[in-house]
């Protein structure tokens, strides 16, 4: 077992936004977290990351209580968050920060070979600063590219579509499919797009701040995908 959340408890404003949540993530396996608007997805991924802290309930990574910990101190442990946009850099370039990701010094051909391993034409991108000439597709694949390097356990996506054109979105897809030879360990992300979720050994269905379902993908969607045009027809 690598994570696990016992009775998660958070609210704000006298509102629950997570109510007793209880969660099991084994190591090696893509999951993915879907739900309509609200329903705690967000919150939930970042209570594991500790940028939140639970109201009540208890984080564990790997049997250890991580509850209290830091951002800093979580991540040392082994586990990464990507943001909905990833951050730039001003006056660092691709290469740069790929070198301090990996914690290592590295050649440019061993950077070129990891930008490669998420679909940039490596000479293209390894000299160039991580600032705004750059799209959203790009600095998604970028961002994934250290993430591999930082060889974590437990690696979070919280909405990777989000903010890309759909050219770009089609082609980050095929860097998700192979995300098992990209990064290591588990993978976490929030999404609400069907092809990402097929993608997922298990999907997790939130609603109201409680999980609602867990199981294979193709069960979730079409449960899912049959509640809505139940909906449709009575309207």
């Amino acid at each position: 077992m690598l994570l696990e959340l016992k009775d998660i408890y958070f609210e704000r404003e006298n509102k629950k936004i997570l109510d007793n949540i209880n969660l099991k993530l084994d190591i090696g396996k893509f999951i993915a977290i879907t739900g309509p608007n609200g329903s705690g997805k967000s919150t939930l991924v970042k209570i594991i990351m500790g940028i939140e802290k639970p109201d009540a309930g208890k984080v564990l990574l790997e049997g250890q209580d991580i509850t209290s910990l830091s951002i800093h101190e979580r991540a040392n442990l082994g586990i990464s968050f990507a943001f909905q946009q990833p951050v730039k850099f001003k006056g660092i370039t691709v290469y740069d920060l790929l070198k301090i990701a990996g914690k290592k010094e590295m050649t440019k051909i061993e950077a070129c070979e990891v930008l490669s391993k998420v679909g940039l034409c490596a000479k293209e991108y390894v000299d160039r600063e991580i600032n705004g000439s750059l799209s959203g597709g790009e600095l998604k694949r970028i961002e994934i590219a250290t993430v591999a390097l930082r060889g974590a356990k437990l690696t979070i996506f919280d909405e990777p579509e989000a903010g890309i054109d759909l050219w770009s979105f089609s082609n980050l897809i095929e860097v998700f499919e192979n995300m098992r030879q990209i990064i290591k360990g588990t993978t976490l992300i929030i999404s609400h797009q069907e092809k990402i979720l097929t993608i997922a050994d298990e999907v997790i269905l939130m609603k109201a701040g409680k999980i609602e379902e867990i199981g294979k993908s193709k069960e979730i969607l079409n449960k899912t995908f049959a509640k809505t045009q139940c909906y449709k027809m009575r309207k």
